[in-house]
């Protein structure tokens, strides 16, 4: 079994905003050589999180609006009372979705569902610089 660690760097535009990583994660899966296995991808950060989702239009806009019915604007967060960075509300977000996934994969393709894509979720305030671990373990 081999183990092989990479990683991506993306950019966010900031709070909601969704990315699209497998064609990315596709890509290093290809150039690691290892044809079958699981891929788990990671996100540093806590305010930033990793789900699938059917990456289209509609759900790009519901998604968001689902999380700020969980976790409204409005309300008071103790963290903003400690911190004051105005950015509570995105901890609690990325916490509810969390930091990580493993998708497996064979003959170097994820075995993902026909509409299902990996996607990263930023929940900070502002957009960042973001750094997504990947660990390609397999055959």
């Amino acid at each position: 079994m081999t183990i092989i660690t990479k990683s991506i760097k993306i950019q966010s535009k900031g709070e909601s905003d969704i990315i699209d990583l497998n064609d990315m994660i596709s890509e290093k899966i290809t150039k690691s050589g290892i044809s079958n296995g699981i891929v788990t991808v990671f996100v540093a950060g806590s305010t930033g999180a990793l789900t699938t989702i059917e990456y289209e239009p509609g759900l790009l806009k519901d998604f968001p609006d689902m999380l700020s019915r969980i976790a409204p604007n409005e309300i008071n967060y103790e963290h903003e009372e400690r911190w004051h960075d105005g950015n509570g509300r995105s901890h609690v977000k990325a916490s509810l979705i969390g930091p990580s996934l493993t998708i497996p994969f064979k003959d170097g393709s994820l075995l993902l569902g026909t509409w299902q894509q990996i996607v990263f979720v930023e929940l900070d305030t502002r957009g960042r610089s973001r750094n997504i671990i990947l660990q390609i373990i397999g055959e």
